[in-house]
Order: structure tokens, then C-alpha cells, then sequence
């Protein structure tokens, strides 16, 4: 649905979140950029990952830092569908036999592949580790006969990532702002999460 906007400022309603949503997709397969030689690091495929151990992993990752929402709100049913569907894939870097890392790959829409979720957790920040991460993703995907790898994230995501995907070789097709319920006044995720997003009360 598009809705005419004309410029200007809008009250975001208290109780929700707003976000701008950027939407990106590679229609060809790059050159995988540098990325250093991690010791004791290894992509790890995850087949049979339960909703439970996937949403400690989507937490850590993601949402008590950047707030991501959307796996933690959804029913264990329609998760596990999600999950254990033929075309979605799930990986991660393991560290120590740790999984420190979250990359989806879905590949449900034929022709087309979408990073459906991609990061890493706090242990690995810095470390080059997102570099390793996309290089597999992009390895994976193309892998596939796929006419399009796309991803949106979002100004609710780390400060970098619009900027990682892009020098990762995606580019930028259409932005919209999402508003959504502020998860951690629904109960969804802890109130300590996404310190850097201002929560206000109903």
C-alpha cells in the first residue's frame, strides 16, 4: 500500500516503535571482499535447530542489543514450520563450540534468496567475523540457480549495517518506516533491550 506522505515531522503513538527500513538485493554474484583467517572459528550448519536453541541464538544476536522482535513474538508452530521448511537453511559460526553467529537463508520463493536474518553476536564484533559470515552467505546462495539475493534491515539494526551490505555488494532498492509495538512493553523482549531505542508508555 502506498500512502502519500507529504514532508514533515509525525508523532510516532506511545507504546510503538518506528524504524526506516532499507531494501537491498545483488543480481549477480560479487567478489567475496577479504576477510581474515579466524582461529578456532568454523561455519556450522544447524539442520535440526529447535525454536528454543534458535531464539537463544536470535536473541543473543540480535535482540537484546538491536531489538530484533519478529522470531521472538511468533508461536513456536510457526516458527518450527519456518525452521524445519526444505528451502530455509540456518547456519552459524561456532567459536569454541559456541554458536556466536546467526545466518538464515530462505529460499522459498523460487529464483530469489533472502538473507532472512544475518549477524553476530557480541564476542565477535570487531573481529572481522560479519566479513567470514557474508562470504559464506554469499557463497551459499549463489551456489543455487538464483536470479536475486536480497536483505532489508532497518535504523533500529547496528549503526554499520546498511553500509556492510552495501560494500558487501547489495544495493539499495526502496526504504519504508515500519511502526511496530514496542516489544519490551509487550512483554515480548526485557525492558533492558535496545538501550539506544527510547521506549514511551502508553
Amino acid at each position: 500500500m502506498t500512502v502519500d506522505l507529504t514532508p514533515g515531522f509525525y508523532d510516532v503513538p506511545p507504546g510503538m516503535v518506528a524504524a526506516v527500513v532499507t531494501y537491498l538485493e545483488m543480481t549477480a554474484r560479487p567478489p567475496l571482499r577479504p576477510a581474515p583467517d579466524l582461529a578456532g572459528i568454523a561455519l556450522e550448519p544447524l539442520p535440526d535447530i529447535t525454536s528454543a536453541r534458535y531464539r537463544d541464538l536470535f536473541e543473543r544476536v540480535g535482540a537484546q542489543d538491536w531489538l530484533w522482535f519478529s522470531r521472538m513474538a511468533m508461536s513456536d508452530e510457526k516458527l518450527s514450520a519456518i525452521l524445519n521448511a526444505p528451502d530455509v537453511e540456518v547456519f552459524t559460526l561456532a567459536k569454541d563450540g559456541v554458536s556466536q553467529a546467526l545466518l538464515e537463508l530462505d529460499f522459498r520463493v523460487e529464483g530469489a534468496c533472502e538473507l532472512a536474518f544475518f549477524g553476530v553476536a557480541p564476542a565477535l564484533i570487531g573481529t572481522g567475523a560479519g566479513r567470514v559470515l557474508m562470504n559464506h552467505a554469499i557463497e551459499l546462495a549463489w551456489a543455487r540457480p538464483i536470479r536475486c539475493l536480497h536483505v532489508h534491515t532497518c535504523t533500529l539494526d547496528h549503526p554499520g549495517a546498511l553500509a556492510f551490505y552495501q560494500r558487501s555488494g547489495f544495493v539499495p532498492l526502496r526504504q519504508q518506516i515500519e511502526i511496530a509495538p514496542d516489544p519490551r512493553l509487550t512483554g515480548v523482549l526485557p525492558e533492558t533491550a535496545g538501550p539506544h531505542v527510547p521506549m514511551f508508555r502508553p
